[in-house]
């Protein structure tokens, strides 16, 4: 990570939040959002798909979510209001100084980019990965899961459907007491909402990804987005190349 710089700016309630930059400062600027369990360095910096992008002609802006990564992660419920992500975006982007910018993010940071817009955020353009319609709608279900991941933390066997999240916790390190705190706080986006959604969007999948619903409805029921495969499943389409090669063509 020796071409990274890493900032701290202030999210809601003063929690100090992360934030990772790579390419030239005064290119175009792009802000990516990591998904759940995981961090900045591990969804976009560690497989080359941000040097890509940086090298493509972009300023990467990577923060690393509340609770994740090199961010805060505090224990006080009184941390975790309504969409506390999207309110720590628009604080990341307003400390940034960014007025002109492209928003991205994969599977939780594609819906903390969606209700970041619906809040009144105005990218440019729009990429939303790993995510489908129903992920968006469906998302105490999936939370669901996840919160009973936490709770069932170190009894979890192989062949359980919470298992390759506890894996995933355990190798990430994951303050599970902050992350169970993080997932009351993320509501469902009705089908309806995203209709106000008029930006140039990208819908980029796995082939075999079908942990958020369908990339291609979502992509249909945008105003103007198309979809796009690319090679892997929820947890290894980060880490093809395909991915950043995808969003730098999109955004080209």
């Amino acid at each position: 990570m020796d071409d990274v710089k890493t900032v701290f700016v202030e999210g809601i309630g003063g929690a100090k939040l992360a934030v990772h930059a790579m390419g030239d400062t005064g290119a175009r600027p792009l802000v990516l959002l990591h998904g759940l369990f995981s961090s900045a360095e591990v969804n976009w910096i560690k497989f080359g798909n941000a040097r890509i992008l940086a090298d493509a002609g972009f300023a990467v802006f990577m923060p690393d979510l509340r609770a994740h990564g090199r961010s805060d992660a505090p224990h006080d419920p009184a941390a975790y209001p309504a969409d506390v992500l999207v309110q720590d975006l628009a604080a990341v982007v307003g400390a940034l100084g960014l007025t002109r910018y492209d928003l991205g993010g994969f599977s939780l940071g594609a819906r903390t980019a969606v209700r970041g817009v619906l809040a009144g955020l105005v990218p440019d353009r729009l990429v939303l990965g790993g995510m489908g319609l129903s992920g968006l709608a469906g998302w105490a279900r999936r939370s669901a899961h996840f919160v009973d991941a936490i709770d069932r933390f170190g009894t979890i066997e192989r062949g359980d459907k919470a298992f390759v999240a506890q894996a995933f916790m355990k190798s990430m390190k994951i303050d599970r007491v902050a992350a169970r705190l993080l997932l009351s706080s993320v509501d469902d986006t009705p089908p309806e909402a995203i209709a106000s959604i008029t930006m140039r969007t990208l819908c980029v999948c796995g082939a075999d990804d079908h942990d958020n619903g369908s990339a291609q409805d979502l992509a249909a029921a945008l105003p103007d987005a198309i979809y796009a495969e690319v090679p892997g499943n929820h947890m290894s389409s980060v880490t093809f190349k395909d991915m950043g090669r995808t969003i730098a063509e999109f955004l080209a």
